[in-house]
This record gives C-alpha cells, sequence and structure tokens, in this order.
C-alpha cells in the first residue's frame, strides 16, 4: 500500500514508459516527415473531434478507475475484518474456557494457528507458498498436522477446519458448553466468509474489454491530437502531447494496480503488515515476552 512519503518519480515513470515510447516514436515521425518529406502541418483536424474523444476516453476511465478503486477498498476491509475476529478468537479461547493449567497448551496452540492462518492466507492470495518463512509458528503444531496441511491444496482453508475440530473435541469433553461452541463456531464461519471473499477478488478477472476499448481509443486520440493543436508543428506541441498522454496512461495504470490488491506490489492491500499486527496482538494476548517487530514501510510503501 503506498503510504504518505513522497512517491519517487522513477516508480510513476516505470508504469507508462512503453507508452510514452510509443508516442515519442510516433511524435518523431511526424517531425521527420515535416522536416524532410512532406509538411504534415498542412494535415488539419477539427479539435472538435479529439475533444469529443477525450471526452469519451474521459468517463470510461472515470467508470473503470471507480470499479477498481471499490475492488481495493472491499480487500482492505476484508482484511479490517480478519483483524477483529482473529482479535475475538483468541479472547474466546482465553476467557470462555476454564482457567485450568491443562488448557494452556491447547490455547497457545489454537492462537499460534490462527497467527499462522493470517500469513498463510496473505501468501496464498499473492500466489506465494503459504508456509514459507513461518517455520517459528510451525514448531508450535504437530509434524502430522504440519504434514497435512503441505498436502492440502487450501492450506488456509484446513487451518480452519482444525480449529473447528479442536472446539468441537472441546465441546465433547464437556470443557465448552452448546453455546459456548456456538459463540466459537460464528467466529470461524466469518473467519471463512472473509477469506471466500478475498479470493472471490483475486480470482475474479476484471473485465479486459475496458482495457481493449481504452487502449484502441487513446492511442486514437493521441494520433488526431497533433493534428489538431495548432497549425505549427514544434517543441510545444510534443511537449503538450506528451503531457496529455502520461495524464491518461497515468489513471489507467492507477485503476490497473488498484483492481488487483493481491499481486505482491506497492500498491496491494498491506496483507503481511496486517498478519503482523494481528500476530503482535495475539501474542500480547497470550502474555508472551518476545514479541514481532511492528512492520515498517518498504521506502515509500507498506507491503
Amino acid at each position: 500500500m503506498l503510504i504518505g512519503k513522497r512517491i519517487p518519480i522513477t516508480f510513476i515513470l516505470e508504469k507508462i514508459w512503453l507508452e510514452l515510447v510509443i508516442v515519442g516514436v510516433f511524435l518523431a515521425g511526424l517531425w521527420i516527415l515535416k522536416e524532410s518529406v512532406v509538411d504534415v502541418t498542412k494535415i488539419t483536424i477539427p479539435i472538435a473531434v479529439p475533444s469529443v474523444l477525450g471526452t469519451a476516453i474521459s468517463l470510461i476511465l472515470a467508470f473503470r478507475t471507480n470499479q477498481a478503486y471499490a475492488r481495493w477498498w472491499e480487500a482492505r476491509k476484508i482484511w479490517g475484518a480478519i483483524v477483529n475476529d482473529s482479535r475475538t478468537w483468541a479472547r474466546q479461547i482465553l476467557t470462555l474456557l476454564p482457567a485450568e493449567p491443562s488448557l494452556r497448551d491447547m490455547q497457545h496452540r489454537v492462537i499460534h494457528r490462527q497467527i499462522l492462518w493470517c500469513y498463510a492466507l496473505g501468501k496464498a492470495l499473492r500466489g506465494e507458498s503459504p508456509l514459507a518463512g513461518s517455520e517459528g509458528l510451525l514448531r508450535e503444531l504437530d509434524k502430522e498436522e504440519v504434514a497435512l496441511y503441505k498436502k492440502a491444496q487450501n492450506i488456509p482453508n484446513a487451518m480452519l477446519l482444525k480449529q473447528g475440530e479442536e472446539i468441537m473435541a472441546l465441546k465433547t469433553a464437556g470443557i465448552i458448553n452448546s453455546y459456548e461452541h456456538m459463540q466459537l463456531d460464528d467466529t470461524l464461519s466469518r473467519l471463512c466468509d472473509s477469506m471466500g471473499k478475498n479470493e472471490r477478488i483475486k480470482n475474479t478477472v476484471f473485465p479486459k474489454i475496458y482495457s481493449t476499448i481504452v487502449h484502441a481509443f487513446l492511442y486514437l486520440f493521441i494520433l488526431l491530437l497533433p493534428f489538431s493543436l495548432v497549425m505549427k508543428f514544434g517543441l510545444l506541441e510534443v511537449a503538450t502531447v506528451m503531457g496529455i498522454t502520461a495524464v491518461f496512461f497515468l489513471i489507467e495504470k492507477s485503476a490497473i494496480y488498484n483492481q488487483d490488491p493481491f499481486e505482491g506490489r506497492p500498491t496491494d492491500t498491506p496483507v503481511s503488515a496486517i498478519a503482523r499486527t494481528i500476530d503482535i496482538n495475539l501474542r500480547q494476548m497470550l502474555k508472551e515476552k518476545e514479541l514481532p517487530t511492528k512492520a515498517t514501510p518498504e521506502k515509500f510503501y507498506l507491503s
């Protein structure tokens, strides 16, 4: 997630450099024709033509930008719910169960599994190995359980199933009653819902027709614009066309990046940082002394 610090100009330019090169080559070709072959300034197009086309492009870009931001914001809200439900889960495990030393190991294991679930879900959404980098948390679990996760196609879902089995065993043993079991299971259901919502955003491809239409309109707009600005084709006109091109393509690129919030890019929903926050909170609830450090921004973004 981009934060309030100054975003480097190189980060911006690297998103649209190819488009700027294409436009630059086109303008350079016009310049060469003007100087050596034919005077292209004699070709004129009414300014109303690119104006109407620019208006159409603006409307499409506005719609796409709004829809892309809505996807990004939904992902952020879902992870906010995961934070709340993870804290609720840990509180319920610590307060609904009897304060008996024999249950301490089970409470410790279940809460650490929830921490592992948060990390695993974020990595799975980004196409990474869900268990990578979580060796410390894996050591809190049985080898048989870890082996089961490594065989599962959906590791976060397998972890939620294991959590459900743990609380069902507590109910069967009479440690919790039916009402307490229902409360715990309801929290697991909300976590499962959040996981499914994240997977829906990840697996639902934003309609490609918008990219096709915008690109076609943009290049047609750029093709017509130099012949509509003024009668003389000079450096000022080149700079104007390049500037307008950069603005339109940057708006489009921002929409493209926001529409996919789980791709491991600086513009992503900061799932790793959120999982780290959950990790710290839940360990504090367990009264552990050694806590992970708070996630810090990587230059101008939080991952």
